[in-house]
Formats: C-alpha cells, structure tokens, sequence
C-alpha cells in the first residue's frame, strides 16, 4: 500500500530529527545537527535494505518511491526550520561538526558506489567524432 511509504518516511524523519537533536545536546550545541541528513541516509538506507530482502512489494514499493522522489523539497522545508543561529552561536564545535559530517560523507561516496555496484563493469571512454 502507498500508505507504508507515508508511513515509512514519518519513521525515518521522526529517528533523525531525534538523533539530531541528541548529537546537538551530546556536543552543546543548542540546535539540531544533522537530523534532516540522517533521515535521509536512513530512508535510502533503510529503504534500499528492506527492497533487497523482500519486505517491499509492489504498492508498497511504490510508496516508498514515491516519498524517496518528492523527499528533497521535504529536506529543504525541514531545513528552513532548523535553529541555523543557536548552531552559529555554538562556536567552533557546530562548525566543525559540520565540516567534519561533508567530509566523511564525500570520503562514504566511493564506499557506497561499491556497494551498489556488486559487478564492476569498466567505463568506455566516449568516442569523438572526427
């Protein structure tokens, strides 16, 4: 049913928006950090996982295709709502938490291709015309 990809997205919003806040107070910071990216790394992940074993079907697939789709405009709305001062005003922590979560997800990148490619097919160089 389309209903489990609402439903599935409200899981994966509500489990980031706490981590979040929990990382926020963990490292004094008076403010989210990071919520709304670890909803989002937990509804791919957690979507990608339960496809592969079997627990989306059909409709429900579909759902959650659906939410995965329109989720950017639902990341950037969150975001809006984020305490962007309260993190500023942290210091040099809120930063360099900041700095640190666009690191390692740039270093993930290729961790995460492999994964995905189970079967590496080498890339042919484009041909020029000529």
């Amino acid at each position: 049913m389309i209903i489990y990809g609402v439903a599935f997205l409200a899981f994966c919003t509500l489990v980031g928006i706490w981590v979040g806040e929990l990382l926020g107070k963990l490292i004094g910071v008076p403010a989210n950090v990071g919520g709304v990216g670890i909803a989002m790394l937990l509804l791919i992940g957690l979507g990608s996982y339960l496809n592969k074993s079997g627990w989306l079907k059909g409709k429900t697939e579909q759902g959650v295709e659906f939410w995965s789709a329109i989720y950017i405009p639902i990341v950037v709305a969150m975001a809006a709502q984020q305490n962007v001062y309260g993190a500023l005003k942290g210091g040099p922590m809120a930063i360099l938490a900041g700095t640190l979560a666009v690191v390692i997800a740039f270093a993930l990148v290729p961790v995460l291709t492999r994964m995905g490619n189970k079967e590496q097919t080498p890339i042919a160089p484009a041909k020029t015309a000529g």
